[in-house]
């Protein structure tokens, strides 16, 4: 897809301490459905079902540090998750994908790209 970013072991070599798997360098939108588009800064995968307790409990309260020091971002469940509005979304700036991910992005240049739905055919790298 042509997005540059920083992991997870790049960030924490330059001393942060929390940190998303992916810090992209530019922020993407992520087309969610049909109509909404979203705005995100890092991603985070989670090798799990994201069921409400975990996701309020444990996921939430991590990725808001996220959003205090990059913005909005998206959490991958590569097992699905819970329906969608029973999982909070930290005032719309977390947006939760599972099974799929989004259909399109959008560049910061206003360029649209397709992406794979498949989620195994996407890979974090570490």
């Amino acid at each position: 897809m042509g997005i540059p970013f920083e992991t997870e072991s790049q960030l924490r070599e330059m001393g942060s301490a929390r940190t998303p798997d992916v810090l992209l360098k530019t922020p993407v939108a992520f087309k969610m459905n049909s109509e909404e588009w979203k705005v995100v800064c890092w991603i985070d995968s989670k090798a799990m079902f994201g069921d409400v307790e975990t996701h309020g409990r444990t996921v939430l309260p991590q990725c808001e540090t996220y959003i205090h020091r990059f913005g909005p971002g998206m959490i991958i469940y590569w097992f699905g998750h819970a329906p969608i509005e029973r999982l909070s979304s930290a005032n719309g700036d977390i947006s939760v994908v599972g099974w799929h991910l989004p259909e399109a992005l959008m560049m910061p240049t206003g360029e649209k790209q397709h992406t794979t739905k498949r989620m195994m055919q996407w890979k974090p790298t570490y």
